[in-house]
């Protein structure tokens, strides 16, 4: 998470919290895991961002694919393009 954090707010100004969930509770709760036991031994976690406000999410950014190839960059997108940008 230090390495987004510092790639998408170099100077901490914006008002995302990049958090971890080390152990998928809240990803699972999302149902935003998938498998890949075959590959990791587990089950891991899509990569999605949340916008929230007053303490509800009010969209929900996936990637769609799993691959962190193309997705992230057009959620980064999207949420740099959001009604009330953070960057």
């Amino acid at each position: 998470m230090k390495a987004w954090a510092t790639t998408l707010d170099p100077s901490s100004r914006s008002k995302i919290r990049f958090l971890a969930d080390p152990h998928a509770h809240f990803t699972s709760a999302l149902d935003l895991t998938f498998d890949s036991k075959s590959i990791f031994g587990n089950e891991r976690s899509k990569r999605y961002a949340l916008v929230i406000e007053d303490g509800k999410v009010k969209e929900a950014h996936v990637e769609p694919d799993n691959t962190g190839v193309d997705g992230m960059s057009k959620i980064t997108r999207e949420v740099k393009n959001s009604a009330d940008p953070v960057f």
